[in-house]
Parts: structure tokens; sequence; C-alpha cells
């Protein structure tokens, strides 16, 4: 339940950035598993052209994730605190 409160609680921009990192990164310990390290046909062009481009996919998901962050910044209220509690001084 925890997880879900804060998937909900997080900006659309950060959902998007933490499902590209996810799906990157899942591919990429596939690829280093299943196709780098074990005995089997030689890798293709299209396999090291896509494990490239899931690298990449990682750099924009934390550009997201990081951006999202900013814009909760900006917006004076950081995430997960309720904006109408009073200040304990």
């Amino acid at each position: 339940m925890r997880f879900y409160a804060w998937w909900s609680g997080m900006p659309r921009q950060g959902r998007t950035g933490w499902t590209l990192v996810v799906f990157g990164v899942g591919y990429l310990i596939w690829f280093f598993k299943a196709r780098l390290f074990e005995v089997g046909p030689e890798i293709t062009r299209k396999e090291w052209f896509v494990s490239v481009g899931m690298i990449v996919l990682i750099m924009l998901g934390t550009i997201n994730i990081r951006m999202a962050e900013m814009r909760e910044r900006r917006q004076g209220t950081l995430p997960l605190v309720d904006p109408n509690a009073r200040s304990r001084k």
C-alpha cells in the first residue's frame, strides 16, 4: 500500500521517468546476464543498438525524475507534505 501511495502521489512526469528507468535497467540486466555473459550466438548490431538505446532511455528517465522534483520545489510544496498543515514554529 505504501508503494501505491508513493506512486499515486507522484506527478506524471516523475512516474514516466521512473517507468523509463525501470524498463531500461531491466533490459540491460537481461542483456548482460543472458547475452553478454553466456555462451551462445553472436550478438547482432541490432542488439548492441538497442542496448545503447536503453542507456539513453535511462538517461532520459533520470532527467524526467529530476525535472519533476525541481518543478515541485518551485511550486513551494515538497512531495508528501500537506500544504494545508500548520507549521510548527
